[in-house]
């Protein structure tokens, strides 16, 4: 065997295990060892807490959907931080009896939460993101799994109702497979971080979250995670979000893979033996960083093998990513586009795992990019 045969099996194996064996034998762990949660009614006092920059286009809804959520008001308080908004949001806020609004300065999300941070006063800190609204009952579900005394973080279940055009559909089925990966180590014992947009922390867990940090609900979690608390997902707690654009989500997979490489500085006990979801660490999330790099080994490692075997490896890959390129191109509905998309769908998320590199060598603040997505339709019609 030559040398560049040898790294194309080797590269070929890693990548068919972090895409496909990983997640199968995860979820035959999940299923033969599951570490349960002890739930039960449980009524803390609660403080909701939303960060907004100029969200008036969601945050009615999303005020309305909080106080909706069936949850004594006796022991809800809620918080608007609005993080210099220059548009209606903070008018909004204050037509809404009992929200308790603060004004800051531009400074980013981390910034708003920790100014949210020193006047909660609930027991625990509900920390929703403006664009995404609750269903009933799910701040009630999500405050069950703090009856077990090892659960520090419970993050509820993001859905996203159906796009209109297949690069949205594309992202949705992402996501679904997403959540179903932090559904599984959530079941064996915790998740590697929270669902942003609705989740909930034991407050005196919440630590000042640097102002230069990418993702709170990674920064947070795992300082919980290494006081040996666990992070939990709860499906029955959604909140429903709306379907976004590819070049949307390649940006925010930029902030999140970028937020990645922060979080193993932040956290380097995450490579070592103090975490004790160590390999599922490593196939998971460090897998996922590996992913565009093992692709171009196999790239590159194709032009050394025998005739036959390299006519193959390159012609396959040439037809994947020529198909990629051509989705730009494609029609909506056309029975190509079932086959391009899908796949310019993961060349944009692996360009994206590349690009999350220039958080080494930009301000971690020019990665972070309001997401855009447009309220066509009420959580109901998707229920």
């Amino acid at each position: 065997m030559t040398f560049p045969t040898a790294v194309f099996l080797g590269a070929s194996l890693l990548l068919a295990y972090i895409l496909l064996g990983y997640p199968a034998w995860l979820g035959l762990l999940a299923r033969w060892f599951p570490t349960p949660i002890c739930r039960a009614p449980f009524l803390p006092s609660i403080s909701v807490v939303i960060a907004v920059y100029n969200g008036e286009r969601y945050l009615a809804d999303k005020l309305r959907s909080v106080f909706a959520v069936e949850y004594p008001l006796e022991l809800m308080e809620v918080i608007v931080v609005s993080d210099g908004s220059t548009d209606r949001s903070e008018e909004i806020a204050r037509s809404f009896d009992g929200v308790r609004l603060l004004r800051q300065e531009r400074g980013g999300k981390p910034a708003a939460l920790n100014t949210a941070f020193t006047v909660a006063s609930g027991e625990i800190l509900v920390l929703t993101d403006v664009r995404q609204e609750l269903a009933p009952g799910s701040i009630g579900k999500l405050m069950e799994n703090f009856a077990d005394p090892k659960v520090g973080v419970a993050s509820g279940e993001l859905l996203i109702r159906s796009g209109s055009t297949r690069e949205e559909t594309d992202i949705g089925l992402y996501w679904r497979f997403e959540s179903w990966m932090r559904g599984q180590v959530s079941a064996l014992d915790s998740m590697f971080g929270a669902t942003g947009p609705f989740y909930a922390i034991r407050r005196e867990l919440a630590v000042p979250i640097p102002p230069d940090i990418l993702l709170d609900d990674v920064f947070l979690p795992l300082a919980a995670f290494f006081r040996s608390y666990r992070l939990v997902v709860d499906r029955r707690a959604r909140a429903w979000d709306y379907p976004t654009s590819l070049d949307t989500e390649f940006n925010r997979k930029v902030r999140t893979l970028a937020g990645n490489y922060q979080m193993l500085m932040a956290y380097p006990a995450l490579l070592g033996p103090r975490n004790r979801m160590w390999l599922h660490f490593m196939s998971y999330k460090l897998g996922r960083l590996l992913l565009p790099w093992l692709l171009i080994v196999v790239a590159a490692s194709s032009c050394g093998l025998p005739p036959l075997w390299r006519d193959a490896a390159v012609g396959t890959q040439a037809a994947f990513y020529l198909a990629a390129a051509s989705d730009r191109w494609t029609p909506q509905g056309s029975a190509w586009k079932r086959l391009s998309s899908p796949s310019h769908t993961f060349v944009l998320m692996m360009a994206a795992a590349l690009w999350g590199l220039s958080v080494f060598f930009v301000p971690a603040r020019k990665l972070w990019k309001v997401t855009s997505a447009l309220p066509e339709q009420s959580p109901s019609a998707k229920n």
